[in-house]
């Protein structure tokens, strides 16, 4: 018999929605030992919250966070709300012995990163932060590329991630859809919201990152706050290019705006070495370009008139994740990349391993944001930290 995984939402907003998603579906596309249950709602907004509790199906409602994370019926704290609210919440769900799953980045800063990190270390619990895009099936076909030794040594990382959406000076800051543009509530722009999941992805194919060097800028410089209705300073990064040092002695660089007019949601990365490369586009994200240098049958490693890149429909059943799915030639979504990554966190509760990225790995990625933000405001290089 399935044993229950009584979830508590805190947040109804995209990520809400995304996540109750892969919750509904988990158990019909994996064979898990668990079946979720969505137990309670929790948001600061009762008519939008009960909206959304209806239309994805949880029993009840709660406008108190700390209600959820103590109530009995519940087993996981799913966390979906502004940055700056993560760390009290999580490091409360870890005291009262709750599972965790908490949206990206982990927190505002290193600090607050560390507190949670330890929290959860201490306590036990089970946790996760949602970098889904390890779970997009022609990503962790390229980690498979790298771990088969196909890339040989690593020499050069490019990564970009872009958007247009806050080119409009009129876009106001503040409130609960454009939290991410108020500092007090994001900690950081582009570098915290987006370049993290390139950093995460980064360092989950090419190693730790060990020295950064930035320069970010904010092209709007006040708007208007929801909350106060005044124009108030603008705090946060709207574009962030850096260059990044990887212990493994490759060289990186990383570029990230909201001011790219026609790119929606244009996330990609490069990998080249000594004996291929890889590319991914997240706008093409069945697809993987894999370039592979031949070899001859004397061992000698040369180019011929078949050499060139290749573009692989991650869409077969030996490609991670697509044997739960459909046939080969067709794809999965945005939202998979959710219910595949659920799909892991549930096996290793299970199985007693830690699905990665855990809390602890989430914050090797957050000193690399940290030294970012630091870097830009320095001129400086800077040191990450990140274990090694």
């Amino acid at each position: 018999m399935a044993k229950e995984l009584r979830i508590g939402m805190i947040g109804y907003g995209f990520m809400g929605r995304a996540h109750s998603n892969a919750y509904k579906r988990l158990n019909d596309f994996f064979d898990v030992k668990h079946t979720p249950v969505l137990k309670v709602a929790c948001a600061r907004k009762p008519d939008e919250l009960q909206a959304f509790a209806d239309r994805w199906g949880y029993e009840r409602t709660e406008t108190d966070w700390r209600k959820v994370v103590e109530a009995d019926d519940v087993d996981l704290i799913d966390i979906c709300v502004p940055n700056n609210l993560h760390r009290d919440i999580a490091i409360r769900a870890a005291e009262a012995g709750k599972m965790i799953c908490c949206e990206k980045p982990l927190a505002v800063n290193v600090a607050e990163a560390e507190e949670m990190t330890r929290a959860v270390e201490k306590s036990g619990v089970p946790n996760m932060v949602w970098y889904n895009y390890r779970r997009v099936p022609a990503i962790a076909l390229a980690k498979q590329i790298v771990d088969e030794g196909r890339i040989g040594r690593p020499f050069h990382y490019r990564a970009t991630y872009l958007q247009d959406w806050t080119i409009n000076e009129k876009v106001p800051q503040g409130g609960a859809a454009l939290w991410r543009l108020d500092i007090n509530a994001a900690g950081s722009g582009v570098t915290g919201d987006l370049l993290a999941h390139s950093i995460d992805s980064a360092m989950w194919l090419n190693g730790p990152i060990t020295r950064v060097v930035a320069r970010t800028e904010t092209f709007v410089k006040e708007r208007e706050h929801i909350d106060t209705g005044k124009v108030e300073p603008v705090g946060i990064d709207d574009a962030c290019m850096f260059l990044a040092e990887f212990a493994n002695g490759s060289i990186g660089t990383f570029e990230s705006t909201r001011y790219a007019r026609g790119r929606k949601n244009y996330n990609t990365f490069e990998l080249n070495g000594v004996d291929g490369s890889v590319f991914f586009d997240l706008e093409d994200p069945e697809n993987l370009s894999f370039f592979e240098y031949t070899q001859q049958q004397s061992g000698e490693k040369t180019e011929d008139h078949l050499t060139g890149w290749r573009k692989i429909h991650a869409s077969n059943p030996e490609h991670p994740y697509m044997d739960k799915y459909w046939v080969p030639g067709t794809t999965i979504g945005y939202e998979h990349t959710f219910l595949n990554a659920l799909a892991d966190f549930v096996a290793g509760v299970e199985n007693g391993t830690s699905s990665q990225p855990d809390f602890h790995n989430a914050l090797q990625t957050q000193k690399v944001c940290d030294a970012v933000i630091d870097s830009a405001n320095t001129g400086n290089w800077m040191e990450t930290k990140v274990e090694i």
